[in-house]
């Protein structure tokens, strides 16, 4: 198939070709984006969270006297732990993925506090069982000993006096890169330093803090004794028994506390929540990508209809003079390639220019050069597709009523 009579008649159809080659340009451009982001957010839903949220049951209470918190938090945990099927239950300051949490910056020394690069962190705080609850895994040291469940400091930060905690790994490799971080201490504030006594499996903070994917599993744990800042309580057991044993909780709570608003959900339910508007944008990025490729599909059949259209006698001459079916398919099926080829070039460089300012402006990250030409060729066969059908019509043109027509 030569080329050159291709470029001829593009030449005198220039604003249709223009027009097509745009369309193109920009389907490539939101296409390689579109799918860019449904990637990063299909990732984020699937980030890993090392507890066990299938049997892992939340109950919040609210409305209770809070200086009655010493006796009612015990109180309240005994009657928990006595419910046929819970492994283990604990009171906490706030859960993975709650959205609300308590959040701080540290360093690894009073000076690196106070620097730009000191990372934010969750900072949990549990009773007794916490760590059951939670069913952290602990990758290194050693977990809290029942001595270091302590009173917390006066006042309403709720810090516990023992000065023992418990990071996630990537904060222990945030904060000390290729070291190991048992025994080194973790500063919080000017005065107040801990001691690293173990490092667990990576577990989701309460909300990303705008942090995107690098700080979703910079947290840490400490131990405290009962005190008001605790305003949930977790239940563990077998997934199977997750649903009767929360009932069992609730139901369990409003009986020793009348007055509390006492409310439960299943962890599942809280990872869903947590991930809806996530869940929201990804399909409204695919509708975007479907909406996109269905227009510039239906704009390669308009103008390829069009152009058949124009073109029957010089279909009919070049029928009537030996050209065969496949040759009339075959030179629509070039010249939509040549189109497609010059709008994804176009596409292409929007593309990258596009992503370089969602980095600039929403704190995305660079998208992998292998989106581009995967949308290249998705739009190649998206157009080889779309111009078959006029195609096929052209090359089923009778040669003596293409040569007839005026």
């Amino acid at each position: 198939m030569q080329i050159q009579p291709i470029l001829a008649a593009l030449r005198k159809h220039k604003i249709p070709a223009f027009l097509i080659v745009l369309e193109i340009a920009l389907a490539c451009a939101v296409l390689c984006n579109a799918v860019f982001m449904i990637g990063q957010r299909i990732g984020e839903m699937r980030v890993p969270n090392a507890i066990d949220e299938a049997g892992i049951g939340y109950i919040s209470v609210r409305g209770t006297d809070p200086n009655l918190a010493n006796a009612d938090i015990p109180r309240d945990l005994d009657a928990l732990r006595q419910i046929p099927g819970v492994t283990a239950s604990a009171a906490f300051n706030m859960i993975p993925l709650g959205g609300s949490g308590w959040n701080t910056d540290v360093g690894t020394s009073p000076e690196n506090l106070l620097s730009k690069d000191s990372p934010n962190v969750a900072q949990y705080m549990f009773t007794q069982q916490g760590p059951e609850a939670l069913n952290l895994r602990l990758l290194q040291g050693r977990s809290f000993s029942g001595e270091e469940y302590a009173a917390s400091t006066l006042g309403d930060d709720f810090m516990p006096t023992a000065h023992v905690v418990l990071v996630t790994r990537s904060l222990a490799e945030r904060l000390w890169p290729g070291e190991s971080a048992l025994g080194k201490r973790i500063w919080i504030g000017k005065q107040t330093n801990y001691t690293v006594v173990g490092v667990v499996a990576d577990v989701l903070r309460p909300n990303q803090n705008g942090l995107g994917a690098a700080g979703f599993h910079w947290s840490l744990f400490l131990p405290v004794s009962p005190n008001k800042g605790m305003g949930a309580y977790l239940v563990r057991s077998a997934p199977q028994d997750r649903e009767r044993v929360l009932r069992a909780a609730v139901q369990k709570i409003e009986s020793l506390s009348p007055a509390a608003v006492v409310k439960g959900r299943l962890f599942s339910d809280i990872r869903d929540k947590f991930f809806a508007n996530t869940r929201s944008m990804v399909w409204m990025l695919v509708l975007v990508c479907v909406v996109m490729l269905a227009v510039t599909a239906f704009g390669i059949v308009g103008l390829t209809s069009f152009w058949v259209g124009q073109r029957r006698r010089q279909i009919g001459i070049r029928r009537a003079v030996g050209a065969t079916r496949g040759h009339i398919l075959q030179y629509f099926q070039t010249e939509n390639f040549l189109l497609s080829s010059a709008g994804v070039a176009i596409g292409m460089i929007l593309a990258f220019g596009i992503n370089l300012y969602l980095m600039q402006h929403y704190q995305m990250t660079r998208m992998p050069w292998v989106y581009l030409p995967a949308s290249a060729i998705a739009l190649w066969l998206l157009g080889q597709l779309a111009v078959l059908a006029p195609a096929l019509r052209a090359a089923n043109v009778p040669p003596v009523v293409a040569t007839r027509s005026v």
